[in-house]
């Protein structure tokens, strides 16, 4: 690496370890000992994939807390384009690992990995990484490149949104977890946790055509919720997403926000993408409409979150 880029990277990595975060509540006290709430979000930064994962797992109370013995767990990663990790067009391979052998040691059943894919599914797949990490960690891969695998369901919240077919695998799985990556996206202008669900339902095509960002958010309203969404920002697409051209595309930032609380946590990962591009929130207005729907807040200060710095 060019001594110039190496300092660019640098300031980019520090600038994203001074987001405005809020702080954690007050600890709750007693006589005899001090015991910290568990915060709603956790934000860790400066590790590798499964180092941060770690961390913030363990703070906001475990594994176990979210994924219980017996259960059939599906993992949603973004896997959409033909590139390897290091062009940040999908989710980091490591961290799915790394993902997969903490739900089968909190005693899942199985552990189930696939997205609608935009390339060929077996070069995404393959490319990525993930299927030779899911492969590694003793995860299940699945397909979704046919109609066959999708079921159609309800959405009865969604505006425009009223019915959806989404991949079997989701629809058979006792949990659920969300794991994009944070990147830009010529349509949605940001792809993370909400965007993220494009690649569970068939139609994409009816989203494009019918106010994408209504359509995105519509769909996050579906009743089987991810138990967490894990934002992964290790590396970050700021330009030419959603698939991008090269590594100038790419920031380096070894990041990662952790949450249930969806419209939270894409408020929190919005916020990380302006330390290194400016993008406005009502440029990403399928946030607000998620809001509006009742999926979760953008108000930061409501949030009980904890910031780790490794």
């Amino acid at each position: 690496m060019k001594r110039r880029d190496f300092l660019k990277t640098s300031v980019v990595a520090g600038a994203a370890l001074s987001i405005d975060f809020t702080g954690l509540q007050a600890a709750l006290s007693s006589n005899t000992m001090a015991v910290e709430q568990a915060p709603e979000m956790v934000a860790v930064m400066g590790g590798e994939p499964e180092v941060m994962l770690d961390k913030a797992l363990e703070t906001l109370g475990g594994i176990g807390k979210y994924i219980k013995k017996g259960q059939k767990v599906v993992i949603k990663p973004n896997i959409g384009w033909d590139r390897t990790p290091e062009l940040a067009g999908n989710t980091n391979p490591e961290l799915i690992k790394a993902l997969v052998k903490k739900c089968l040691e909190a005693g899942a059943e199985k552990v189930t990995i696939f997205d609608h894919t935009c390339d060929n599914w077996q070069k995404c797949y393959e490319s990525s990484g993930i299927a030779a990490a899911v492969k590694e960690a003793g995860g299940i891969i699945m397909p979704a490149n046919d109609e066959k695998y999708f079921k159609e369901v309800s959405i009865p919240n969604g505006v425009k949104v009223k019915s959806a077919k989404i991949h079997e695998a989701l629809i058979e799985a006792d949990a659920w977890i969300n794991v994009p990556i944070l990147k830009n996206h010529g349509g949605a202008k940001l792809s993370c946790a909400m965007k993220n669900y494009m690649g569970i339902v068939w139609d994409r095509r009816f989203f494009h055509q019918n106010d994408l960002q209504q359509c995105i958010a519509d769909i996050c309203t579906w009743q089987k919720k991810p138990v967490l969404n894990i934002v992964d920002a290790y590396r970050m697409m700021h330009q030419n997403g959603p698939q991008g051209k090269s590594a100038a595309d790419v920031a380096t930032l070894k990041s990662m926000i952790v949450s249930p609380n969806i419209i939270a946590i894409d408020t929190a990962a919005l916020a990380l993408f302006n330390q290194v591009k400016k993008l406005d929130m009502e440029a990403v207005s399928h946030i607000s409409k998620g809001e509006e729907l009742k999926l979760g807040t953008t108000d930061l200060k409501k949030v009980n979150i904890k910031r780790i710095k490794i």
